[in-house]
């Protein structure tokens, strides 16, 4: 992630007013008040996914608050989402009291008036996201704001690492896979919200499994198609996307893994054919829906442990 600021290279006493000038008279137009001031620490690291952008925060013991006159400088409309790594961080807005930690996440949003409460030390992620993309992502077009959502468990639990992992993997991949990624992870934010505690949709276990057979079948005729989405997997067979990760939620891999893996496999298929040698390995991956042969290549070493080029040559 790209550091966007931190009081490691100036002197304590100058760190907190630093913090201020650089943090939150600019960055995210806020005000702070922090008893102890003489030894601030803190720092924001930044990363965007297409519409989302993802901070990673280390604030010291202080309360943040957002008003009328910081909302006015705003130019968008979004949500906050906050993953708690380490300490607390209580979320006061619309007369609600959220209480975060590492086992319980908060939504909340960006565009109306708001107080967090930094107890102790504090490290978190932050989700941006636009509201008009998410709501979309609601049968009603609705989402539930001020909310919080465990994770330590189910589908919360999955967002928060799908989170954590973004943070730490997102660096070295290019902008189409992050803009993707980011579409993803609102997907299954959207679907941990929508769910809440429940941990079923109300198919029972041989329904879900005879739809998931029935799009498992689709996604298979149709991976030769170089624009297969998540989006158009989902319409053709007739269920939501939320609905289309939660049945997958009973394998142990993603909707866009298990494509990726049946396109790989495919193509190891094709180039061990020996009446196919004839097609040259870019032209397989594309046939396969691949856009990109670079990337091929290093998915199917990855998989496989070796390149195209080795197991055709073997």
């Amino acid at each position: 992630m790209n550091l966007v600021f931190t009081t490691d290279d100036l002197e304590p006493a100058k760190r907190y007013a630093a913090w201020q000038g650089a943090i939150c008279d600019v960055y995210v137009h806020v005000d702070v008040n922090a008893e102890e001031r003489s030894d601030y620490h803190g720092f924001i690291r930044e990363a965007r996914f297409g519409a989302v952008t993802m901070t990673d925060v280390l604030l010291s013991e202080q309360r943040i608050s957002r008003r009328e006159r910081h909302i006015a400088k705003l130019d968008k409309d979004c949500y906050y989402v906050e993953f708690v790594q380490q300490g607390r961080v209580n979320v006061l807005q619309a007369g609600q009291t959220l209480l975060s930690n590492p086992g319980v996440g908060a939504i909340f949003s960006a565009s109306e008036a708001y107080d967090l409460e930094c107890i102790g030390k504090v490290r978190s992620l932050y989700l941006e996201i636009p509201r008009k993309e998410f709501s979309a992502r609601f049968s009603d077009g609705r989402l539930p704001v001020v909310t919080t959502m465990a994770t330590g468990r189910g589908l919360g639990r999955i967002a928060a690492e799908f989170c954590a992992t973004l943070a730490t993997e997102g660096g070295s991949l290019d902008e189409a896979a992050r803009t993707r990624l980011g579409a993803e992870l609102m997907d299954v934010l959207a679907l941990a919200l929508d769910m809440g505690d429940r941990d079923e949709f109300s198919e029972d276990a041989s329904a879900q499994q005879a739809r998931l057979r029935s799009v498992k079948a689709w996604i298979e005729a149709h991976l030769t198609d170089a624009d297969l989405s998540l989006e158009k997997i989902a319409k053709s067979n007739g269920v939501s996307l939320r609905h289309l990760h939660y049945l997958f939620r009973l394998t142990d891999v993603s909707v866009s893994e298990w494509i990726l893996d049946r396109r790989l496999q495919r193509c190891y298929d094709v180039l061990t054919r020996p009446e196919l040698r004839s097609l040259s390995i870019t032209e397989v991956a594309y046939q396969l829906g691949f856009s990109s042969s670079s990337y091929f290549s290093t998915a199917f070493r990855r998989k496989f442990g070796h390149s195209p080029s080795d197991l055709r040559r073997r």
